[in-house]
């Protein structure tokens, strides 16, 4: 029996390490899988998984550092139980703050067994020095993007090109419908720090847009009904009761289909919105400090997954200081005003997304886990 332990920080990463799972399964049938992880993952493997991903998905340097203590311990417990029980492989999804961490350290403690890594940390965008470790202490980095796996065989690391598991959902939540003229769909996130800074602003954009397209109506889908409840006391503190009618829970990919633009906190939910042929705009708004540090390490020139792969800016991008009321609702209303721009965006992003694979995504990482085990 094969035993593997496997860790997933966040709602994305318990999505694909479910996916990951769901692929192995028949070809891994006694295997034994334990770690920590969110709900999809219980869901096909049990209750060996720990279900963490609410608490461990924290954005932004600031916010980890106040939450130091928690992981720290996290960490050892994590670092204890690899070593105890000796799996034949640790699968590391995403989360590269707690991962590549966990890599080095298993490996100083003289760990053996497999390491392979799903969904490739994006060194080549902040730390690209730290691909020679990497390469150093994984067996296996299994990329989504087409470009990374050129980049990180350059250092010897075995890698394989998956392919991007969006391309694959998108063939099941494809909707034929039209576009809702005027219909603008607000996206600020699925973390509660994310909806703070970005939904007044959301907010105070739409007076503006109405002013200019008086028939123009929004629509804010929410990752859950905890976020939904937050938000709807928000519309109250900022003297827009109105805006509960926009709210809307479990709708996101649904949203990203009827409305005619939109705006994305940046994140997965910028590829997704790509895929569905969203015309939006890209919004960013992180505390201060996280964002200082975070444009001394980061090293690219774009900060959405889309321009990056474009290598230019197809997505336009408001970030910290540039993102306020009055320029939000200026690139939303290019887009609902102009066709010929919103049709052009919409051509961009579906040759951006072409580059991603015809699908298989979860079944080729389950084939190359399969053969490094």
């Amino acid at each position: 029996m094969n035993r593997i332990f496997i860790i997933a920080g966040e709602v994305s990463g318990d999505t694909h390490a479910a996916g990951l799972l769901r692929e192995l399964k028949p070809l891994e049938p006694d295997m034994k899988v334990i770690g920590l992880g969110g709900p999809k993952m219980r869901e096909i493997v049990g209750e060996g998984v720990e279900d963490w991903v609410e608490t461990a998905g924290v954005v932004g340097l600031w916010e980890v550092v106040k939450m130091y203590r928690y992981f720290k311990e996290k960490m050892d417990a994590v670092l204890d139980s690899i070593l105890d029980q000796k799996p034949e492989a640790v699968i590391l999804v995403d989360y590269p703050g707690f991962n590549l961490r966990l890599a080095k350290s298993l490996r100083t403690a003289g760990y053996k067994g497999r390491i392979l890594y799903y969904i490739s940390p994006q060194v080549w965008a902040w730390k690209k020095g730290r691909v020679k470790t990497m390469a150093q202490v994984l067996n296996l980095m299994i990329c989504i993007f087409p470009f990374e796996k050129e980049f990180y065989e350059k250092s010897g690391l075995r890698t394989e090109f998956s392919g991007h598991p969006m391309v694959d959902r998108v063939v099941t939540l494809k909707r034929d419908w039209k576009r809702e003229p005027g219909l603008v769909g607000w996206f600020p996130g699925s973390r509660l720090n994310e909806v703070r800074r970005l939904f007044p602003i959301m907010m105070d954009a739409a007076k503006i847009i109405k002013e200019v397209v008086p028939n123009a109506r929004f629509a804010v889908s929410a990752a859950n009904e905890t976020l939904a409840g937050f938000m709807r006391n928000m519309t109250d503190e900022h003297g827009m009761p109105e805006a509960k009618r926009w709210i809307e829970t479990g709708t996101v990919y649904d949203l990203m289909q009827r409305a005619e633009a939109g705006a994305v906190a940046s994140g997965t939910a910028t590829l997704e919105a790509a895929c569905f042929g969203l015309p939006y705009t890209l919004v960013y708004n992180v505390s201060w400090p996280t964002y200082v540090i975070g444009k001394l390490v980061v090293r690219i020139k774009h900060l959405g997954i889309i321009n990056i792969l474009a290598k230019r800016e197809v997505v336009r991008e408001l970030v910290q200081g540039d993102l306020n009321a009055q320029t939000l609702a200026e690139a939303t209303l290019e887009l609902l005003t102009n066709d010929a721009r919103r049709e052009q965006l919409q051509q961009e992003l579906a040759d951006v997304v072409a580059t991603l694979g015809s699908g298989g995504a979860y079944t080729r990482a389950a084939l190359a886990v399969h053969e490094a085990m």
